[in-house]
């Protein structure tokens, strides 16, 4: 296989970014085997905003687990682009995942001893083609904010320092696990503009796990996912803006 070798820019929006047949995930063995993905179907494409919906146990994490390079499949095909991520070894995964995603949890992961503008100069100053930490920054409105630490941030604040920190490398796909999940609604709606922005901006692959059904309202496309499968797929016709989203 020929080793990882990412982009130099991000391609036309349309162009399938992932291609997933059958894919397959089991942990354990024997009578403890849990099957997370049962035969996963889907593509994703250049500048999609893609919302991933279902209950816990329905293998939402786990698919972007394997979609990150952060967990490999027991089977089935997986292909970012023309490299196959279904064989890929641990020096080529860790490139892809330094070079082409950006990650978002629900948790923040900033660290406390270093401001926002330091936080994301520590994925700025490893990165292929990284923006400046203040250009990542302003683009989620924290330009005001650049040399507070965490502790002087709210929660909101803290997390899209985490957005900043992901974008600043301006990754091709950018998979956000409950981004809003610990925020309170008012809080939440601005981490959700800031994510759109983020798409609307880089052309990003955004794929975003949630519960909340009312946020399938601000993708492109929403796909819903149980017992490890894709129940369901839909497109809006409009992409609504977090603003307007009937919470």
């Amino acid at each position: 296989m020929e080793p990882f070798t990412p982009k130099t820019s991000i391609s036309d929006a349309g162009r399938k970014v992932f291609h997933v047949r059958g894919l397959t995930k089991v942990y354990g063995m024997g009578q403890a085997e849990v099957h997370a993905l049962a035969g996963v179907d889907l593509d994703l494409h250049a500048g999609e905003l893609v919302v991933l919906l279902g209950p816990s146990g329905s293998g939402k994490t786990t698919l972007l687990n394997n979609l990150g390079g952060l967990d490999v499949p027991t089977a089935g095909e997986l292909r970012y682009r023309d490299f196959d991520l279904t064989c890929a070894n641990e020096t080529d995964l860790t490139r892809y995942r330094r070079d082409s995603v950006g990650f978002i949890f629900q948790f923040y992961n900033l660290i406390p001893s270093l401001t926002a503008r330091e936080n994301v100069a520590l994925i700025t100053e490893v990165a292929r083609d990284p923006m400046p930490p203040e250009d990542a920054l302003n683009m989620v409105n924290l330009g005001a904010r650049l040399d507070h630490f965490p502790a002087q941030l709210s929660g909101g604040e803290q997390q899209r320092v985490a957005i900043a920190r992901a974008i600043a490398k301006r990754p091709e796909v950018l998979l956000c696990d409950e981004p809003t999940g610990a925020l309170d609604v008012r809080t939440g709606i601005v981490v959700l503009e800031a994510l759109e922005r983020a798409n609307r901006d880089l052309g990003t692959l955004t794929v975003v796990i949630t519960h909340n059904a009312v946020m399938a309202e601000m993708a492109d496309r929403v796909i819903h996912l149980s017992d490890g499968r894709v129940l369901s797929e839909h497109r809006n016709a409009k992409r609504a803006a977090p603003s307007t989203l009937n919470w």
